[in-house]
């Protein structure tokens, strides 16, 4: 069962959350070896894809914004794209695009994956729910290396830099995923103004404690959770978790988002959302293709579920509303 635990430090500037995705990331995985055209992931690149669904539901319920948000990284190494969409209810969907003539190697890592010539790059989007007319989303870019040029080896060393270059806070993440649970530990440090849970702090800690790096408070915790090792994420519990963690913190823990609110697979995609995209095409590209094709078919990157316009379909993509034909797919 997937789970959300979020939890403060009473009286400290720290937050944290631990997610585990479980029937989520493994339906996600299933949909993919189900694909007789692309088969399974190799096992580096499952892990990526995995940190990045669970490294996703973390960041989007660290915000309050009504939209998706989007975490794509992609480069010139063997992994073209990788994509994870998590919604405000925590429905997440993910894929990869591997390129065949570049090998994975068993022990690659994120350098090795996207980052071969320094083209790697990760872009966090977010696209809100009900978008304003002429209204953008809001998209980050950052490289996948620090400001010195190094390669980020870990996907969690490029999401902590993103985020302290977006929000300015410090952040930790911990990440791990196999082909049964996809697992993170998020602790940041929140601004020490405006916020309730700091009741013990003074004026004081608050003109030297509230900028990057320098909270003692935060700096001890943020050393205790990078302790945490890959394997302990992916098998312990949250209590286990959290008791092994901190056990000299008092914790101020939420209710877990389990079963109805827990994170959980879900696309989006439509056969009107397909249509939309195949009328960017124009007409002239759309009959080509059926010509050529005798028909359009169109299949999910994330789900696996596969669209077909025969020539009629076709045909109604670029007629007037109240002037088509019947649909061929409403016949049947």
């Amino acid at each position: 069962m997937s789970e959300l635990h979020k939890f403060l430090f009473d009286g400290l500037p720290v937050r944290g959350m631990i997610v585990r995705l479980t029937d989520a990331w493994t339906e996600i995985l299933a949909r993919r070896a189900s694909n007789s055209e692309t088969g399974a992931y190799a096992p580096p690149v499952q892990a990526l894809l995995g940190e990045m669904a669970a490294a996703g539901v973390l960041m989007q319920s660290n915000i309050k914004f009504n939209g998706a948000l989007v975490m794509q990284v992609f480069g010139d190494g063997p992994v073209k794209l990788a994509v994870t969409e998590v919604q405000p209810d925590l429905s997440l969907r993910a894929t990869a695009t591997v390129r065949s003539e570049q090998p994975v190697g068993d022990n690659a890592n994120l350098a090795d994956l996207l980052n071969v010539a320094g083209g790697g790059r990760c872009a966090i989007t977010l696209d809100p729910k009900d978008r304003q007319p002429g209204q953008q989303p809001y998209q980050g870019v950052v490289p996948l290396e620090d400001a010195q040029g190094r390669r980020f080896e870990r996907l969690s060393d490029a999401l902590q830099f993103y985020m302290l270059q977006s929000e300015q806070l410090d952040t930790v993440l911990v990440l791990a995923a196999n082909d049964q649970v996809a697992a993170g530990l998020l602790v940041q440090r929140m601004p020490v103004k405006g916020e309730a849970n700091l009741a013990a702090a003074t004026e004081s800690a608050e003109a030297g404690h509230d900028q990057i790096g320098l909270n003692e408070e935060y700096n001890r915790i943020a050393t205790l959770a990078s302790s945490l090792t890959r394997e302990e994420l992916l098998t312990l519990d949250v209590d286990t978790i959290l008791r092994r963690l901190f056990w000299e913190e008092k914790l101020v823990r939420f209710e877990p988002q389990q079963h109805d609110t827990a994170p959980r697979f879900a696309c989006s995609c439509s056969r009107e959302r397909v249509a939309g995209m195949l009328r960017t095409l124009g007409l002239d590209e759309i009959e080509g293709i059926v010509q050529e094709q005798g028909q359009i078919e169109v299949g999910c990157e994330f789900c696996g579920q596969q669209y077909r316009f025969d020539p009629i379909d076709a045909a109604q993509l670029f007629t007037e509303a109240g002037k088509q034909p019947p649909s061929s797919a409403a016949v049947q």
